[in-house]
């Protein structure tokens, strides 16, 4: 992937989750799995498969490919809802109970971007299903939100033309990522602290 291509609704979501990881998977092609991915993965095979049906009269796409030249990004959304009085609510599936995380909350609002985009009508709207306790959270699209998704697919962009990973964040975010053992942020942290002692020692402070 470079900086010319069309970047991945899922890379939205990555960065806000820690731009190194965003840099593993986008830039250095890197993946590996652990039980928080697998149940992701088992969450989203409930959708993966394109198609639709209509229940009470609402129109429901499943894994509806979606693109906005504009913004120059490109993805999926997991199920999209077409209601009768014109309303467009994207529906993206996490796994694990109900939450607000504004990692999963930017893809939600870069897909109504995309849609929005692609069909000329306003998505004020969407939701995260949360599988484990099968509930829904809903999410206004709020122009902070927006700005957010703009902000953050240019500062991608910028990472891919630089061809360089951000720094590691070792903090509690590194427990649960599947691309630790990759990342090695430990080690990464305990190199900078080790350079950062030398430099002083041979730098004082007048």
């Amino acid at each position: 992937m470079t900086e010319a291509d069309p970047i991945p609704l899922s890379a939205l979501q990555h960065w806000m989750y820690c731009p190194r990881q965003c840099g593993l998977i986008h830039l250095e092609q890197a993946f590996a799995d652990n039980i928080h991915t697998a149940r992701g993965q088992a969450v989203h095979h409930m959708v993966d498969t394109p198609g639709y049906e209509i229940k009470s009269g609402v129109r429901i796409e499943r894994a509806l490919p979606l693109w906005s030249d504009r913004l120059g990004l490109i993805g999926k959304a997991d199920l999209v809802e077409f209601h009768p009085d014109g309303n467009i609510y994207p529906v993206e599936f996490k796994h694990g109970a109900k939450r607000q995380k504004l990692h999963d909350d930017i893809q939600l609002a870069a897909q109504a971007m995309c849609l929005e985009d692609m069909l000329g009508r306003p998505v004020p709207k969407g939701a995260i299903f949360h599988a484990s306790s099968h509930r829904r959270r809903e999410v206004d699209i709020t122009p902070a939100l927006r700005q957010l998704v703009v902000e953050t697919a240019e500062a991608i962009r910028a990472m891919l033309a630089l061809g360089k990973l951000p720094p590691p964040v070792n903090d509690a975010r590194c427990k649960e990522c599947s691309l630790k053992d990759i990342c090695q942020p430990e080690a990464i942290a305990s190199c900078t602290r080790q350079w950062q002692q030398r430099r002083d020692l041979f730098n004082p402070e007048d």
